[in-house]
């Protein structure tokens, strides 16, 4: 069995499959050593070890290249938080990241430089031509950026969610991923009208995951959480050294 079809597997409507975020070979490695099945990656973390801010800002092969790394680390399947593609064609797109050893990858469907909404038909016809190049070689999460761009009224935001990700799965998406909304009514109704895995947020915590799972998601991941929660430790940790002069590891 292929670690692609072992991720695709792991999509079940309510027993999903959880992923803690990554964004470099460590926080990889202690992801699989919790015992998670699979990796996933977060592009804001990502953006931040390699020094830019999130929305494609990276250059795509300082991205490749950590998802390389991510890759190789570990032994379960990697996803990579992949924003639009970098604009990539489909096929380039498809050759260079495979070559990452990452065997899935998100796509959303805004613009990250004017944060505007793609088509939704372009959006499909992208994806489709995608799935083409790759085949069943990567388990395609189409990200629905209705929510966390505030396209429309609250339930405009909604009907759109639901029939872009019936496009998008249709197009040859995996599963699709309503990000940026926690409102466990929403979440109900797009599990119900939505044909297909559907991904959802932890969050900052509103849900917890039983929640989440009992909602009947297949799919539940961190974003950069873990991260920012390490990072705040470490700044604790940094500054007193800086403002008294003692060393906060020795005591």
């Amino acid at each position: 069995m292929s670690l692609a079809t072992t991720l695709r597997d792991l999509h079940v409507p309510g027993t999903p499959v959880v992923l803690p975020n990554a964004w470099d070979a460590a926080s990889a490695r202690m992801v699989e050593e919790a015992c998670f099945p699979a990796v996933a990656t977060s592009s804001f973390a990502t953006a931040t070890v390699l020094g830019y801010d999130d929305g494609e800002r990276a250059p795509v092969a300082e991205v490749l290249d950590a998802a390389a790394r991510i890759a190789r680390s570990v032994s379960v399947p990697v996803t990579v938080d992949f924003e639009r593609g970098y604009r990539l064609a489909p096929a380039e797109l498809v050759e260079r990241f495979t070559a990452t050893g990452a065997v899935g990858l998100n796509l959303e469907d805004s613009d990250p430089s004017t944060e505007s909404m793609v088509d939704a038909s372009e959006q499909a016809d992208f994806l489709t031509a995608v799935r083409a190049a790759a085949g069943a070689e990567l388990v395609i999460n189409a990200r629905i950026d209705t929510f966390i761009r505030r396209a429309g009224s609250p339930g405009e935001q909604l009907r759109s969610a639901i029939d872009r990700a019936a496009r998008y799965l249709e197009a040859g998406a995996d599963c699709v991923y309503p990000i940026g909304t926690s409102d466990p009514d929403v979440i109900q109704a797009l599990v119900k009208e939505i044909p297909g895995p559907v991904n959802v947020s932890y969050g900052q915590g509103d849900r917890s995951v039983a929640e989440l799972t009992g909602l009947g998601v297949a799919r539940i991941t961190f974003g950069p959480m873990l991260q920012r929660q390490t990072y705040t430790r470490l700044a604790g940790s940094i500054l007193p050294a800086l403002s008294d002069g003692g060393n906060p590891f020795t005591g």
